[in-house]
């Protein structure tokens, strides 16, 4: 029986023995298997912050690129805006300088002839603004007294009414009057076309006293004067 309670005690020793160390191998395998996760997920952490921080550095690469590009279109837009601002500028002075040396040429000009159109002498009627055949024939008159080259001179045409009727009306008509004689000039006698300037008054500037049927006559007519 002693024998039999001995045989049994080392049977249950080397069981709990062996039992004991495939615990400590099992758990063992176990910590090195999470040893080699944690070992993965740093590294792969670390992998991570890397290209993180790469990115950053292209990320302020880009950044500074399109700073450096936003300042390079602001002052080529605010260079465009000066160089108008400049042509804007010249444009003006040359106009000036246009406008004056025209004021001078004009002012330095002298009066050749003076040719009246009215209808007190046979020309424009009432309300008319076709060229009359008289007219048209003082008019070639008048080109015939120039000079051998009629192209030299510069002729100013001036369009005048009654005050019969809406001023507008009869500053339209004053100004087709003149027109008319324009064109006759340029037709008939090939006068350049900016040798040719017209004008306008309707009844401003009336040549006689509108309150009688006479003075309306004189009053409805075509001013030319040619200068050189």
């Amino acid at each position: 029986m002693r024998r039999l309670i001995l045989a049994s005690t080392l049977v249950l020793a080397t069981t709990t023995a062996g039992a004991a160390c495939a615990t400590k191998g099992f758990v063992n395998t176990k910590v090195d298997a999470v040893d080699g996760k944690v070992t993965a997920l740093t590294g792969s952490l670390e992998e991570t912050q890397a290209r993180t921080k790469q990115n950053e550095g292209r990320i302020s690469e880009v950044d500074q690129k399109a700073g450096a590009a936003q300042s390079t279109a602001t002052g080529a837009a605010a260079a465009a805006q000066t160089a108008a601002q400049r042509a804007a500028a010249a444009e003006n002075e040359a106009k000036a300088a246009g406008a004056k040396t025209d004021e001078l040429a004009a002012a330095s000009r002298r009066l050749m002839f003076t040719v009246v159109l009215s209808e007190d002498q046979g020309n424009f009627k009432f309300n008319a603004v076709e060229l009359p055949a008289e007219a048209r024939k003082r008019i070639d008159e008048l080109v015939a007294q120039l000079m051998s080259d009629p192209k030299g001179a510069y002729f100013e045409i001036e369009g005048h009414t009654d005050n019969v009727g809406p001023a507008n009306i009869n500053e339209r008509i004053g100004l087709e009057r003149a027109d008319a004689v324009k064109r006759y000039l340029y037709e008939a006698h090939q006068i350049p076309l900016h040798k040719i300037n017209i004008i306008s008054f309707g009844e401003e500037k009336p040549a006689a006293p509108n309150t009688t049927r006479e003075g309306r006559a004189k009053n409805r007519r075509v001013v030319i004067r040619v200068l050189a």
